[in-house]
C-alpha cells in the first residue's frame, strides 16, 4: 500500500484485514509530514508521541476482536482553531500563544477519534480565519502542492495542502465565507461545507458566529461522505447546533443522478472569472448533461452584505485585543478588523434584514431545482505574495476576490461541495455543487457520479 496516495477507506480496510497496522500507518504519516512539511508548511503542531500511542491502542483493540470504527487507524489533522486537549489553540495568531492549552478535544475531534481515526496534528491557517490565502505573517505561508510558488488558498490552507500533498488523507477546516471551498479549489481536492449548524462548532475558535461552519477535506467522495457521517448531528454544547435528524450519506452514493434536477448558476456566477474557471464548469456541466440555468437573485448584494456582517462580528470578538495589542496582529488582519469596528450599526442591521429576504429568494429557487453548479474560485491559485489579479481587464485585490463565488452562498448556510477539476496545463480549479439546507446527500451523489466518470479527481502530485 502506498500510504501517501491511499484514501481513508482503503487505509481502514487494510488495517482491519491485517495487511498493516494502525501504528505502521501512523509512523508512515509522520515520516511523510517530516519530509514534506518543511516544503509545504502545512502544520503548526505535530502530535508525534500521542499519535503513536493512540495508534497502538487501536491495534490492541483490534487484537482483542473489537472494531474501533469506520476510520480505524486513519491519520487526520485539524485546522489550528479546533481544540486539541493539551495543546494551545493558536487560530493562526501570535496573541493566542499566551493562552492555556485546551482542556478537552473539540466535539469534532472526539467524533473522529470515536470512529477510530488518529490525530497527528494541527494545520496552518490565516490569522483568526480572516483571509483567503494562508499567507500567515506569524507562521509563514502554506504552499500549494501542485506548484510551490503558489498559495494553498485560505483560510484553511494548511489543512487543504496536507491532504493535497499526501501528508494525511483527511483534515478538518472551517468555512465562514469560503475558507474550505477556496483552498479545496486551489489545491485540487474535495471540500465540504455542510449546512449551517449541522456539524458542531463546540471547541473551535470563532470568527463570525452567524457564518462559521466546520467541515472536511478529502481526496475521494466516499471519504468525504464517511467523515461527514461521523461529524453530523446535534450537539447541546453548540448553541446553533441543528437537531435535524442524522441521515447517513455514504449509502446514498450509489443512487446516481436519478430524480435530481440540476441547473447552472447564471448571473453573478457567470461573469467575473478567468476562462479556466468557466471551462471547468463547462466540463462538469457536460458530464452531467445539464443545460438549464437559474439565477440566484441579488447574489452580488449578498456578497456585499456578507462582507459587512463578517467584519462587524469579527471586530466585535477582537475589540479588546485591537485596543490593547494592535501590533501583535497580522497587519492585514488587524486593518480588516479595525474597518469592521467602524461600520455603523445601521449598516449591520440592514445587511441582516437583507439576509432574511435573500434566504427566502434562494428558497424559491430550490423549489424548481435540487442542485446548482457554479465556479468555486474565479482563478487558479495566485502566487505567494501576489497582491492583485486581473479579471475582465480590471486589476483587483487577490485575497478578497478569491471568495467572489463562495460568499453569497455561505451567507445563508447552504450545503456545498467543491469538486476538483484538473485541466491540461493548468493548476486545479473547483466547481461548487450547491443544494438547499440538509441536502448533503444530494450533492455527494452528484460528486460521486462525476468522480466515477473521471471528471473530478484529487491526484497527489510528486513532491
Amino acid at each position: 500500500m502506498n500510504y501517501a496516495t491511499s484514501n481513508a477507506t482503503e487505509i481502514s480496510a487494510a488495517i482491519k484485514s491485517g495487511q498493516t497496522t494502525a501504528k505502521a500507518v501512523t509512523i508512515a504519516a509522520l515520516e511523510q509530514i517530516d519530509r514534506l512539511n518543511p516544503v509545504l508548511n502545512a502544520f503548526t503542531t505535530i502530535l508525534r508521541e500521542q499519535a503513536i500511542q493512540d495508534a497502538e491502542i487501536i491495534d490492541q483493540r483490534l487484537a482483542q476482536g473489537e472494531d474501533p470504527g469506520v476510520l480505524t487507524g486513519v491519520p487526520f489533522a485539524v485546522k489550528d482553531l479546533v481544540d486539541i486537549q493539551g495543546v494551545v489553540t493558536l487560530a493562526g495568531s501570535k496573541i493566542n500563544q499566551e493562552n492555556s492549552p485546551a482542556t478537552e478535544d473539540a466535539t469534532t475531534v472526539k467524533a473522529l477519534k470515536a470512529a477510530g481515526a488518529v490525530l497527528v496534528g494541527a494545520c496552518v491557517m490565516d490569522e483568526y480565519a480572516y483571509g483567503f490565502s494562508t499567507e500567515n505573517s506569524h507562521y509563514g505561508a502554506s504552499h500549494n502542492p501542485h506548484n510551490l510558488d503558489h498559495v494553498a488558498g485560505g483560510s484553511s490552507g494548511g489543512s487543504a495542502a496536507a491532504v493535497a500533498g499526501g501528508l494525511v488523507p483527511l483534515t478538518l477546516g472551517s468555512d465562514t465565507n469560503g475558507s474550505i471551498r477556496v483552498p479545496a479549489s486551489l489545491c485540487g481536492i474535495f471540500g465540504l461545507k455542510p449546512t449551517y449548524g449541522r456539524v458542531s462548532r463546540f471547541g473551535t475558535y470563532p470568527f463570525a458566529g452567524s457564518f462559521d461552519h466546520i467541515g472536511p477535506f478529502a481526496r475521494s467522495v466516499s471519504d468525504l461522505a464517511t467523515i461527514f457521517d461521523c461529524l453530523q448531528g446535534y450537539d447541546p454544547q453548540d448553541p446553533v447546533s441543528s437537531n435535524h435528524p442524522v441521515v447517513p450519506t455514504l449509502p446514498e452514493l450509489s443512487k446516481g443522478l436519478e430524480g435530481i434536477k440540476l441547473a447552472i448558476a447564471d448571473g453573478h456566477f457567470a461573469k467575473g472569472a478567468h476562462p479556466e474557471a468557466f471551462q471547468s464548469l463547462a466540463k462538469v456541466a457536460a458530464a452531467l448533461e445539464v443545460t438549464t440555468k437559474v439565477t440566484i437573485p441579488e447574489a452580488h448584494r449578498a456578497r456585499a452584505a456578507a462582507f459587512i456582517i463578517t467584519a462587524c462580528e469579527g471586530a466585535n470578538l477582537h475589540l479588546e485585543r485591537l485596543k490593547t495589542r494592535p501590533f501583535d496582529f497580522d497587519l492585514a488582519t488587524r486593518d480588516r478588523f479595525l474597518a469592521g469596528a467602524l461600520i455603523p450599526a445601521s449598516w449591520y442591521l440592514q445587511a441582516q434584514r437583507f439576509r432574511s429576504w435573500y434566504r427566502e429568494q434562494v428558497k424559491q429557487v430550490f423549489q424548481t431545482v435540487d442542485v446548482i453548479i457554479a465556479p468555486t474560485t474565479p482563478c487558479v491559485a495566485p502566487k505567494i505574495g501576489q497582491q492583485t489579479i486581473i479579471i475582465d481587464g480590471v486589476e483587483l485585490l487577490a485575497r478578497p476576490n478569491l471568495g467572489v463565488f463562495t460568499q453569497p452562498l455561505s451567507f445563508i448556510g447552504l450545503p456545498i461541495i467543491s469538486v476538483p477539476v484538473h485541466l491540461p496545463d493548468s493548476l486545479p480549479l473547483g466547481v461548487q455543487l450547491i443544494a438547499a439546507p440538509y441536502n448533503e446527500a444530494l450533492i455527494l451523489r452528484v460528486a460521486k457520479v462525476l468522480e466515477d466518470k473521471g471528471i473530478v479527481a484529487a491526484p497527489v502530485p510528486q513532491l
